[in-house]
């Protein structure tokens, strides 16, 4: 018998892996060849670990069988024998490798991402494209993260892919202009990767530590590359490590989120608390401030218990504002209202907002009502939280709430 969630783990984490060196290493022009390798070695494994159990590399098994799939694609296609021989027999056996090393995939990766960055498409079609080939994220994922719907994703990436197919050649060949050109667009990619990872929009576990990690090692491998931009990637790492130390604190034993307030500290990472700081600092260098900036030292006041806390995280939220506008990052601002001006202010600001059929608005403010002791008004807005929350482990939580409340 197969563990499901054993597999789930293996697949998400292999999948990017495995279409970025197959587009780098061995020539695959087309995006959805990569794919379609993918999912048939993926396909193979499940067949094969059914009857034999999961292998001990399970990684290095599946790394060897797509590079096997796509050798027998060149060898019963036309393209081999009149475009791929000639290539492959003028190139090194160093320049196609027998087996995908860890080493091999570490570079592939993330050039991989920057390649797509630097393709003749929209932003859009860009962070769309790799986020699902090159991220794993699915669909509903990317929709959710681009506050999109799923239609739409997929037209998008059905145009990307026609375009590349059109343009007939994927350039892996950068440049450093390439790396400064789509810097900034990486940087996004790796930000709403993490995102997705320390709450999954769709999954009932909130936090997928899989993501997260795979988030913080790429904006490592970023933060090496010396852009201008660079201090932007540096922040980026702090402020996923900041994040990331509270990971084991965020839910309780039943997955049910758990405010900032009633998590237990003692679960907090302090190395990764500290290696935040570390990257923070670095950030600092230069007077260039980035969203990534300001989150961080959002970030990083919530670990702290200094007295001017509260003050602090306010002016970062008006600033992080002014920078770029965000539903999600004025709702946040809302309840730091709360903790330095008054409830009343906060309730009044939230009412501005008017994010109707967001459940986290809702329960913002059912929050702020029962904080004012206003029961009646926080079991309104707990019923409307209930009717746009899908998730059963937060409909659970809701209706606690909702018991509790109308005690």
């Amino acid at each position: 018998m197969i563990d499901d969630t054993r597999l789930i783990e293996i697949f998400k984490t292999e999948y990017s892996k495995l279409i970025a060196v197959l587009c780098q290493y061995y020539g695959v022009t087309e995006v959805q060849l990569a794919e379609d390798i993918v999912s048939e070695t993926f396909l193979k494994a499940m067949k094969v670990w059914a009857h034999k159990g999961v292998p001990d590399k399970p990684a290095a098994w599946l790394r060897k069988v797509a590079v096997n799939h796509l050798k027998d694609y060149y060898k019963r296609s036309k393209i081999y024998r009149e475009k791929i021989l000639f290539n492959l027999e003028s190139k090194t056996d160093a320049a196609q490798p027998e087996e995908i090393s860890n080493d091999i995939v570490e570079d592939s990766q993330l050039k991989m991402i920057f390649v797509v960055c630097n393709l003749r498409i929209s932003d859009k079609a860009k962070i769309c494209l790799a986020l699902r080939i090159l991220c794993g994220l699915n669909i509903n994922e990317i929709a959710k993260a681009l506050l999109s719907n799923d239609e739409a994703i997929n037209k998008i990436l059905y145009r990307s892919k026609k375009k590349i197919n059109e343009d007939g050649i994927l350039n892996t060949t950068l440049k450093l202009e390439n790396y400064n050109q789509g810097y900034d667009t990486v940087l996004r990619i790796i930000y709403l990767l993490f995102n997705e990872g320390y709450y999954s929009s769709i999954k009932e576990h909130n936090v997928s530590e899989e993501i997260c990690w795979e988030a913080l090692r790429l904006a490592l491998l970023l933060s090496k590359i010396q852009v201008e931009q660079q201090t932007a990637a540096y922040a980026l790492v702090a402020l996923i490590s900041f994040h990331s130390s509270r990971i084991h604190a965020r839910v309780n034993s039943s997955n049910e989120d758990l405010l900032f307030n009633d998590q237990d500290r003692s679960k907090w990472n302090m190395p990764l608390i500290e290696k935040g700081k570390k990257y923070l600092n670095l950030a600092s260098q230069r007077r260039v401030i980035s969203k990534y900036h300001l989150e961080a030292a959002i970030a990083f006041w919530h670990t702290t218990d200094n007295p001017k806390k509260w003050d602090n995280i306010l002016q970062l939220y008006n600033r992080l504002l002014t920078i770029e506008y965000s539903p999600i990052v004025a709702l946040n601002r809302t309840y730091v209202l709360s903790k330095t001006n008054s409830v009343n202010e906060a309730i009044k600001e939230a009412n501005k907002l008017e994010l109707e059929g967001n459940n986290h608005y809702y329960c913002l403010l059912a929050e702020l009502h029962k904080i004012n002791g206003n029961h009646q008004m926080e079991i309104k807005y707990l019923r409307e939280a209930l009717k746009f929350t899908t998730k059963k482990s937060e409909q659970h939580l809701i209706k606690k709430k909702l018991k509790i409340a109308s005690r």
